[in-house]
């Protein structure tokens, strides 16, 4: 395994994700790569929390202009930054693309050749499940590239 993908959304659990992605990394000596798809500000704007958060003593990058891809974009990139700073690893790569999440992270895994795609699996209600569709069933049924993926339901 020479090449790691991992998928980081907005979810406070990216911080358990991206540690797992490391310790897997380290193993087996990959580069790691994070990557975080703005997709429509609408989205954001519907969620109860920022889209950009999930670490501990994260610094907030000051107001975000939900209308704005280019300020989500600048705020993601902030993200990522910092999370390459909590996991301790200045080599670890950092991306941010904009579109449909399960297409782009396929697309980006293709791109770059990554031997393996991680990604978290949210809990998610039913109505809402089947209304959006789940970002990483989307993954799992169209990718070529195998995929580790993390549970993190909320207890």
């Amino acid at each position: 395994m020479k090449k790691i993908l991992v998928a980081l959304d907005y979810d406070p659990t990216a911080q358990k994700i991206a540690e797992s992605a490391l310790h897997l990394a380290k193993a087996t000596g990959a580069e790691l790569t994070l990557l975080h798809v703005v997709s429509d500000p609408v989205y954001y704007a519907t969620r109860a929390y920022s889209p950009i958060m999930g670490f501990d003593g994260y610094l907030e990058t000051g107001p975000l202009e939900k209308d704005s891809i280019g300020s989500l974009v600048k705020a993601s990139m902030h993200f990522l930054e910092q999370t390459r700073k909590h996991l301790g690893d200045e080599n670890i790569l950092i991306r941010v693309e904009e579109g449909d999440f399960a297409d782009v992270i396929l697309k980006t895994a293709k791109s770059i050749k990554a031997d393996l795609i991680v990604m978290g699996s949210h809990s998610q209600k039913w109505l809402e499940k089947i209304v959006m569709g789940s970002v990483t069933e989307k993954v799992l049924s169209h990718s070529t590239i195998p995929l580790y993926i993390i549970p993190t339901k909320k207890r």
